[in-house]
């Protein structure tokens, strides 16, 4: 007997010398997923051969499906080593009393064994290989790690793999939370996965389900009457899709990073679903072959946590694989707030500065007209910008100059297309450029921001818990000064609002491109940026299609599908808040009789002579000390008026004048003379 089991010991000795290391690389490919903020399945990507497989572990599991596991495969897997002795010794004696292989005795490693080198053959050499492999398994991976790649190999049919795919296609739902039927089913596929196919073979399927579920009530896992409850459920008959959510989004962040197996992603899950339903319902409503778009950003981190492309990703009657939030489209009326940010923020009006509203043509060939086709006559910039009045934009614009408004756009991070071979002219104030969804919905957060432009955040980088904060990127630009951008945002906060919404909640504004082509709305408060997009993706022309219309109601719905209390910007201590009998002079009205540019059409053209733009002044302010800047400027008509940070400058009505600051730091200095013309530097105090 001794000699015999010597002589095994050294015959097993020379196989397992004979087999090639264990190599687990083909084993350890998964399929690529793409998760939210708070690690939800947003979408799943097939393996490079057309596989499901995705990643899973114990933990991810319903523990009743566990027991039954074990229950049904492996009772002992807790205590033997890879190979368990009884069943191996059961089966040796059905082969040599029958002749042939009846049972394998396998335990779940040595299946996952099988997994991880497959083999068609049935043999005592492949059973022997499987045992070896089943022991290197369980020394190199441990108990956990083993049950780990089962939960990830086993195969369940055609190309799906593993338990938690497997839950998802023929579920519909994560393995986390099972019912005891759907856990015997689960179990039970894996032993003949495609002669019991739910979806091609339904009874086949329950009957090997009910087996499982009379083991595992005769092994104590569930008692009798569960058991008998459980065998009631009918058997899914039907395979499901796998979670298609932020589809334009998980498509690139794997452009950005084929290699990375899971990428989570600053999407609220809650939110991209809730605001695809919206677009998906709104877009068809308002007519065929039209398609919307929604991004949200959160103000205070820059991440985008909402990206929905089109109207349904698969609908390839409205091209929905097309990313509308990366289309450039002409914005219409939607730029009109940072034209006013740039007036304001150069001292060249108020929001309560009197702007005309009258058929005026600004050259031979432009002459534009309001939405109505009506005018107002004399407003002020609030009811302008409210209104939207496109002949005081343009007003304003031919003041501020068009390269420079475009300058300070593309400054802020914006991507701004101009036609090609002409210069930045007038008819950008209403529309004339291209820009996407995304840059628009970036220079918005910018004001809610108090100026500051976010830099966007897609990817939670590291991999961190939910709730954690998200990874702000170190540069940021600026769209205008923070009280400019409370001006603007105040103004829109009091911007009429859609059929049945309620006003005075969110500040907002719409466009419309010329001939109906795009509808946009976009709209903020303190925690929450969202825009909104409506269109056809060829650019065809839509009649009828009107931002106040056909976007803004979406707008406003995505608000509350947010959820909460919207929250205004807290006012800044050196915002001028007065009517326009308070403005000075020169502030109070805009005229068109009175030239608008730094080159004044009469005299020396107005400049500030000091304090230089960009010079530091030392003023001894470090130590305390109090002292006046002086002020001096040249040309211009006057009376001139001095302003600091939005702010008049007491007894600033002359040339040369002074300002106290009230401690060290950076401030915006203006002047403005009567005919309406200014200059502007920034300076720093010390």
């Amino acid at each position: 007997m001794t000699v015999v089991a010597l002589t095994l010991a050294i015959a097993l000795t020379l196989f397992v010398q004979t087999l090639p290391s264990l190599d687990l690389t083909q084993s350890n490919l998964r399929s690529t997923v793409i998760l939210d903020r708070d690690g939800q399945l947003l979408r799943p990507f097939a393996t490079a051969d057309g596989r499901w497989r995705l990643p899973a572990g114990a933990a991810d599991v319903d523990p009743r499906y566990l027991a039954m596991l074990k229950a049904y495969e492996d009772r002992r897997f807790e205590d033997h080593p890879g190979i368990d002795p009884a069943a191996t010794l059961r089966a040796a004696w059905q082969w040599i009393r029958h002749e042939k292989i009846v049972s394998g005795g396998s335990t779940l490693s040595m299946q996952v064994a099988r997994l991880v080198e497959p083999r068609s053959e049935r043999s005592i050499t492949q059973k022997l290989r499987q045992m070896v492999r089943a022991v290197e398994l369980e020394q190199r991976l441990g108990k956990t790690g083993v049950l780990d790649l089962y939960l990830q190999l086993a195969p369940y049919g055609g190309p799906v793999e593993g338990v938690r795919a497997a839950s998802l296609a023929y579920l519909g739902r994560e393995p986390a939370r099972l019912s005891f039927a759907e856990s015997a089913l689960l179990v039970a596929l894996p032993q003949s996965p495609e002669a019991r196919r739910p979806d091609r073979f339904p009874v086949q399927a329950r009957r090997a389900r009910d087996r499982v579920l009379d083991i595992a009530a005769a092994r104590g896992v569930i008692d009798r009457a569960e058991a008998e409850a459980a065998k009631a459920e009918p058997v899914p008959q039907a395979r499901k899709s796998f979670p298609m959510i932020a589809a334009h989004a998980a498509e690139q962040a794997v452009a950005a990073d084929p290699d990375a197996r899971v990428q989570r992603l600053t999407i609220d899950k809650r939110l991209q679903a809730s605001l695809e339903t919206l677009a998906a319902e709104r877009a068809s409503a308002i007519g065929p072959a039209l398609s919307a778009a929604i991004l949200a950003i959160d103000n205070r981190s820059g991440a985008v946590i909402a990206q929905v492309g089109s109207a349904g990703y698969l609908d390839t009657a409205r091209a929905g694989a097309i990313d509308a939030t990366q289309a450039v489209r002409s914005p219409g009326s939607a730029l009109k707030p940072f034209i006013y940010a740039l007036a304001f923020e150069n001292g060249i009006a108020h929001p309560e500065t009197l702007l005309d509203d009258r058929p005026v043509r600004f050259t031979a060939s432009y002459a534009p007209e309001n939405f109505d086709l009506g005018f107002h006559g004399t407003v002020t910039a609030r009811i302008a910008l409210q209104q939207s009045l496109n002949v005081p934009a343009v007003d304003l614009l031919e003041v501020v100059g068009a390269a420079r408004f475009i300058a300070r756009l593309r400054s802020a991070g914006a991507t701004i297309l101009l036609p090609r071979d002409t210069a930045p002219g007038l008819p950008v104030a209403l529309g004339g450029l291209g820009i996407t969804l995304t840059d628009l919905a970036r220079i918005y957060s910018g004001i809610a921001r108090g100026g500051s432009v976010p830099t966007l955040v897609r990817r939670v980088q590291p991999v961190i818990a939910s709730g954690a904060k998200v990874d702000q990127a170190a540069s940021e630009r600026t769209i205008t000064d923070p009280v400019s951008a409370w001006y603007v945002a105040d103004i829109l906060r009091g911007a009429p609002p859609p059929e049945n919404a309620l006003a005075g909640r969110i500040a907002f504004k719409t466009g419309t491109s010329y001939g109906y082509r795009d509808a946009w709305a976009v709209g903020f408060d303190r925690r929450v940026t969202i825009a909104v997009w409506v269109g056809r993706p060829d650019g065809a022309s839509v009649p009828g299609l009107v931002g106040r219309v056909s976007a803004a109601p979406i707008l406003f719905d995505a608000f509350s599908r947010y959820g909460g209390e919207p929250e205004p910007r807290p006012r800044p201590t050196d915002a001028l808040v007065t009517g326009t009998a308070g403005l000075p002079p020169p502030l109070r009205h805009i005229r068109r009789d009175a030239p608008k540019t730094l080159e004044a059409t009469l005299g020396t053209p107005l400049k500030i002579a000091y304090p230089p733009d960009g010079s530091r002044v030392d003023l001894g302010l470090s130590d305390g000390a109090r002292a006046q800047l002086a002020l001096k400027a040249l040309g211009g008509q006057p009376p001139l008026t001095w302003m600091v940070d939005g702010l008049p400058v007491s007894e600033g009505m002359r040339r040369q004048s002074a300002w106290s600051p009230e401690g060290a730091g950076f401030a915006r200095i203006s002047v403005m003379d009567a005919s309406g013309a200014s200059d502007s530097v920034v300076v720093r105090i010390e």
